[in-house]
């Protein structure tokens, strides 16, 4: 199942306070950027983060992106404001 339109944009939405978004459409799924920095993507209707040091501190839960694809994590917050932190820090953690 590929990610809807409609969730992909309310994705985006929640990433409206993170400076320097961009993606890459691949095979109905979205990789998500910040700058040069891979830092998630949006898989089955699903907003997924790299798992890093910073990222374990939220306690969301691990979930497999796509079969044979390393586990992510859920973002399965609303708050926009909370959203830029984590992206900030997880992006952080990966330069």
């Amino acid at each position: 199942m590929a990610t809807s339109k409609e969730y992909f944009t309310y994705v985006l939405d929640l990433l409206r306070e993170v400076k320097g978004i961009s993606f890459k459409k691949m095979m109905g799924e979205y990789l998500l950027y910040k700058g040069d920095t891979l830092f998630g993507g949006v898989y089955d209707d699903r907003f997924l983060i790299i798992i890093t040091k910073s990222s374990k501190l939220y306690g969301f839960s691990e979930q497999i992106p796509y079969l044979g694809g390393k586990p992510m994590l859920l973002v399965d917050i609303e708050n926009s404001e909370e959203i830029k932190e984590i992206v900030d820090k997880v992006c952080a953690d990966l330069d």
